[in-house]
Parts: structure tokens; C-alpha cells; sequence
């Protein structure tokens, strides 16, 4: 499936419209990889673990699970972020 841009006065106002949607995504991202963090997901088992390489590496299998919780729906927060920032940027 390919996703084509508007061409002409609005291809501008789109970018900028996607732009702060990924930025908002990324921050709902963080927001529940810090909440899964701290529920113990990312932890190393305590028998049979990955031993430090798990270790250094679990930290992205929480972000990469955070990230498709706000591709499938998520919390309803980047909705709430993107609101904000655009009534921001509109404002300045």
C-alpha cells in the first residue's frame, strides 16, 4: 500500500500534521515502556535468563512492545499530545 502526499498549498500543513503524530506516538511509546518497566516486564528470569546480554537488550524489547501497544489503539494519549501540540503551533 503506498501513501501518497498531497501536491500544492496543503502538502506542507500535512507534513507538519505528521510529523507531530509521530512525535506524539514516540512520547506515548516512552510513557508505557517506563509503565511496563516498572510492572517488571523487561526483567531477566531468575532461572535459565539470558544472562547479561538479556540484560542489555530488554530495554529495547520494551520500547519496540510499547510501540506496537500505540500502533494498535494504545492508551488514547498521542491523541491527547497531538491536540496539544497542534493548537500550540497554531497559536505561535
Amino acid at each position: 500500500m503506498t501513501h501518497l502526499l498531497p501536491v500544492g498549498p496543503a502538502a506542507p500543513t500535512v507534513v507538519k500534521d505528521k510529523a507531530l503524530m509521530e512525535a506524539a506516538q514516540k512520547l506515548e511509546a516512552t510513557f508505557l515502556a517506563e509503565m511496563l518497566k516498572s510492572s517488571g516486564l523487561g526483567q531477566a528470569s531468575e532461572s535459565f535468563g539470558g544472562g547479561a546480554g538479556e540484560d542489555q537488550f530488554a530495554s529495547f524489547l520494551v520500547q519496540e512492545q510499547a510501540m506496537q501497544m500505540v500502533r494498535a489503539g494504545g492508551i488514547g494519549l498521542s491523541e491527547s499530545i497531538y491536540e496539544t501540540l497542534k493548537e500550540r503551533q497554531n497559536v505561535g
